[in-house]
């Protein structure tokens, strides 16, 4: 009896420290453009979804302001 209960203890500690399985599937759609935006209502200013043109601008402003080291003062 004492050996069940400890087999029944230890498998129940070691199904405890077992991983969720890690999947690909993020819940979104992975064909889409990345111009063609999320569907939702939180986007950057001056950035209109399905719109590449305003999203390159996009990219180029927050790689010139945020990313560029030279550009920042101190």
């Amino acid at each position: 009896m004492r050996r069940a209960l400890l087999a029944m203890g230890t498998v129940l500690a070691l199904a405890a420290c077992t991983e969720k399985p890690q999947t690909l599937d993020s819940g979104g759609k992975q064909d889409t453009a990345s111009f063609q935006g999320t569907g939702m209502p939180f986007v950057a200013p001056g950035w209109k979804p399905g719109d590449k043109i305003s999203w390159e601008q996009q990219l180029k402003t927050r790689a010139q302001n945020g990313q560029n080291d030279y550009v920042k003062v101190n």
